[in-house]
């Protein structure tokens, strides 16, 4: 009985090509499952262990039983007496194997046994299958018609049956029971009956693993197939370059006397194929795509994706092919909106050129102003954020106070200052540009900053302002009624303006010196001595 149970699993793994220890996985828990049962109507389900030698076939199944004082479980428990018979250092609570002979199986359990088993290697070979041809999505198969139904097309691949739809047949393809055919495997599914395996006639890919099958230059990689497009049944074309120069990938790709593309053809039943050369080049590509016409010159527009093509009067027929194929075709291998123009249509052609230089001309315009703008916005981000510092206030206007506007009246100059009034300035007096009044903007002096800084800390400096006679403002207002706090406060700030205005003008005086005497001055009047 050993010797034939071996027997029966080499064949099943020899015949079905699955994994030795799944069909062991799936018999130890064929005979876990039946005991199970067994034992159940029995009035317990006790833990089952299942020992298969691999080499001899010697089958030995033990089930696990807890030990008490009175068994109530039927066989999923022992008695403690019957326990310490196997064993004297069982305690209460212990588990004890024990073995039992597989001939007590009934035939229920047995049958089921057998389910159990031949489900599981059921699912391992689904599984192994699956695996297989999923590994074979986007190649080519080689099968036999084996039935077919008012749509689908079955095909016997061996171990698993493909299925060829009608949309992915070709047009003049005709199938018989037993004809061979080559296919393309476009998906593996998985359904409750097995793994499917859809096929395709229709799909570019067929061509491209067709001419891997005939071409030895195109499966060693030397021959790269750039692109293909296909009109299934009708007409394919090709683009193919050369990773070596010495080798010439059209020639390759045809073949001597075009044996190697006439077997693609006859694969194919019929299915004209035009091989071209592969361009970097739009212009050179666009034109090879259109063979077997010859082109006259070739014009790409990039902002549209349109290449516009001038051919003779009489290949303009030839390009555009039958019901515009040909021209269809090379649109699909290049990736370009074709427009194809005669000689007899060259004005329009020009036109159409001409169009598309000045859309050039504005785009490059737009694409140099958009450069400019983000060079600006760059440097204006690259400028450290610095206050600019403030313009000196007019001469002869008065310097608005902290929190409040500028007084509209007219701040007088003392005398020793030699700064005129705002109004009714001197002869000698230098008057404002009429550019910057009109601006609204205030004449700047070309000052050093250092020195600058220095006489304004001076100008700080003066804590109590000096009245007119250089006495302090306290004792030049001697006798007189005493002025309220904010009177002060503004006498205060008026003399600390007419230091700073004192300050400024003299700052002027030394950084822009008049000209010498004798030469008109900015005003137009003679210079005056300070």
């Amino acid at each position: 009985m050993n010797v034939e149970l071996l027997q029966a699993l080499n064949e099943l793994v020899h015949d079905r090509g699955i994994d030795r220890q799944v069909v062991l996985d799936a018999i130890d828990a064929a005979i876990q499952q039946a005991y199970k049962r067994n034992y159940e109507s029995d009035g317990g389900a006790p833990n089952i262990r299942v020992e298969l030698d691999d080499h001899s076939g010697q089958l030995r199944v033990f089930v696990r039983k807890s030990v008490v004082e009175q068994p109530s479980k039927g066989k999923a428990e022992i008695s403690l007496e019957d326990a310490r018979r196997i064993n004297p250092n069982y305690q209460l609570g212990d588990t004890v194997e024990v073995e039992i002979a597989p001939q007590e199986l009934g035939r229920i359990a047995a049958q089921s046994a057998k389910q159990v088993v031949v489900q599981r290697i059921r699912e391992a070979e689904r599984q192994q299958i699956y695996e297989e041809f999923a590994t074979k999505v986007d190649d080519i198969v080689n099968g036999a018609v084996q039935r077919r139904d008012q749509r689908n097309v079955y095909v016997d691949l061996g171990r698993i049956e493909g299925v060829l739809p009608a949309k992915e047949q070709m047009p003049g393809d005709h199938y018989r029971q037993g004809d061979r055919i080559k296919a393309y495997v476009t998906e593996v599914k998985k359904t409750p009956r097995g793994p499917m395996v859809m096929l395709s006639r229709t799909h570019p890919g067929l061509l491209r693993r067709l001419f891997e099958l005939e071409v030895p230059e195109v499966y060693e990689g030397t021959v790269e197939i750039k692109a293909v497009a296909r009109e299934p049944g009708h007409r394919s074309k090709i683009a193919v370059s050369s990773r070596v120069e010495d080798v010439d990938p059209v020639g390759a790709c045809v073949g001597q006397r075009g044996r190697r593309v006439q077997s693609v053809v006859a694969e194919l039943r019929g299915e004209k194929i035009d091989v071209v050369q592969w361009e970097e080049d739009p212009a050179k590509f666009v034109a090879n795509a259109l063979s077997p016409a010859r082109v006259s010159e070739v014009y790409p527009d990039p902002t549209q994706g349109v290449a516009r093509v001038l051919v003779s009067d009489t290949q303009l027929s030839l390009a555009i092919g039958k019901e515009g194929q040909n021209a269809r075709l090379a649109a699909k291998l290049t990736g370009w909106r074709i427009d194809i123009k005669s000689e007899s249509q060259r004005a329009e052609l020009e036109a159409a050129l001409e169009e598309q230089r000045k859309r050039e001309a504005e785009l490059a315009e737009a694409r140099k102003k958009a450069a400019a703008a983000r060079a600006a916005a760059h440097a204006e981000a690259a400028e450290p954020a610095v206050k600019p510092a403030e313009e000196p206030a007019a001469e002869g206007a008065a310097l608005p106070t902290p929190g409040r506007e500028a007084p509209a009246a007219e701040v007088p100059q003392p005398a020793h200052t030699g700064v005129p009034a705002a109004s009714g300035q001197e002869p000698g007096a230098r008057p404002e540009p009429a550019e910057a009044e009109a601006a609204g903007q205030k004449e700047t002096l070309p000052v050093d900053a250092d020195l600058l800084d220095s006489l304004l800390e001076e100008l700080l400096s003066h804590e109590k302002p000096q009245g007119p006679a250089g006495q302090p403002q306290a004792e030049a207002g001697k006798g007189r009624e005493p002025k309220a706090p904010a009177a002060k406060g503004k006498a205060k700030k008026e003399k600390t303006v007419l230091k700073g205005l004192d300050a400024l003008e003299h700052l002027k005086e030394i950084l822009q010196p008049e000209e010498k005497e004798g030469k008109p001055s900015d005003g137009g009047g003679p210079a005056e001595n300070p």
